[in-house]
């Protein structure tokens, strides 16, 4: 289906752009167009990749002029910009809503009226019954890419998004940060041991995509069955997997930090479509009937459980040690490990 389109990645100098780019580069995808506002990560790239097959367009979801620069011709998009860090976002909620919510309006919009086959909304398990303001701003996303869905035929622009956990050794995750603490000596901070996190990897998250582009329907909400793991158990994970022997420290759980996350809420479970290793959610179809809001009810949603990182499978140390050394990450950085060590002991 990519065969010589043209695809559009929206804060494409991210983890996800490259890993997309690493999927499809090798293929008969025509142009994969990267749009962001950084002008160093896209020469980055540039020198990295060094290939014909991909544009580069300096721009802000924010603005949608600049979004529309980079529209023309575009078959399909993947919208992946976003402000992600929970920190940050706590404390600048409003420009996590020009970035999540404003942003993927103007992407949209755009989309809309430059005729784009298929636009896919990367979204977050945060925005499953939110709590934090990455979160909100996330969960804000899916009711505008879902609002938006509804006004447009499917010949015309099929919206839908794709919702996934915690992406292992993505730019602000917490097993880089281990990495570092061992490679310096220091403890590795944790902060609720029994806290748990869904465990993907980025080609599990382009899988994602490239499956809600093959199967999603307008408004859909794509999500993948992942397995999870405590905080406690993937710190011993990462290290074992380095031989090391730094002191796990407990710092206690941050503000706006879950003790699980969810990928399904209670009502969007009750009609989900099981597809083997995939949810459907389809688009909430209801119109400003407010009967429908507030005299009609669902008696399952006194007896269906929510999809959560408590009850998923739950990955044991071992488990996760196998999951880890799937990373390229990971295998570069015991490499490395491996090799500084060779030469502690040379010296």
């Amino acid at each position: 289906m990519f065969k010589n389109k043209v695809l559009l990645i929206t804060g494409g100098t991210g983890s996800f752009g490259n890993a997309v780019l690493k999927r499809f580069l090798n293929t008969d995808i025509g142009e994969i167009r990267i749009f962001s506002r950084d002008e160093k990560k896209q020469d980055d790239m540039r020198k990295l990749y060094k290939n014909d097959k991909i544009k580069f367009y300096i721009g802000d979801v924010r603005e949608l002029a600049s979004v529309k620069n980079a529209m023309h011709g575009v078959d399909y998009i993947f919208h992946a910009a976003a402000l992600k860090q929970v920190p940050s976002c706590e404390f600048f909620p409003i420009e996590a809503v020009k970035t999540n919510v404003i942003g993927t309006d103007n992407v949209l919009t755009a989309a809309i009226e430059y005729g784009v086959k298929k636009a896919i909304c990367l979204s977050t398990d945060k925005a499953a019954y939110p709590i934090n303001a990455m979160g909100i701003s996330k969960a804000m996303m899916e009711k505008v890419f879902m609002a938006k869905s509804r006004t447009v035929s499917d010949d015309e622009t099929i919206i839908c998004g794709t919702r996934y956990g915690n992406v292992m050794a993505s730019r602000g995750s917490v097993i880089p940060l281990f990495v570092e603490q061992i490679k310096n000596n220091q403890p590795l901070t944790i902060t609720n041991p029994n806290m748990t996190r869904f465990l993907m990897s980025l080609d599990e998250a382009v899988e994602l995509v490239i499956f809600a582009f093959k199967n999603g329907e307008t408004g859909d909400i794509m999500v993948q069955k992942s397995p999870a793991s405590t905080i406690r158990d993937l710190a011993q994970a990462v290290k074992e997997l380095f031989h090391a022997d730094n002191e796990i420290k407990i710092i206690g759980t941050r503000h706006g930090e879950k003790l699980y996350e969810t990928l399904l809420t209670k009502e969007e479970y009750i009609h989900a479509e099981d597809m083997e290793e995939f949810f459907r959610v389809p688009a909430d179809k209801r119109d400003l009937n407010y009967d429908k809001y507030f005299v009609e009810g669902n008696e399952k949603l006194s007896t269906e459980n929510e999809y959560n990182s408590h009850n998923t499978k739950i990955l044991n140390v071992e488990q996760i040690k196998q999951k880890l050394l799937q990373l390229d990450y990971i295998k570069e950085e015991l490499g490395l490990w491996q090799a500084i060590k060779e030469v502690a002991v040379t010296k």
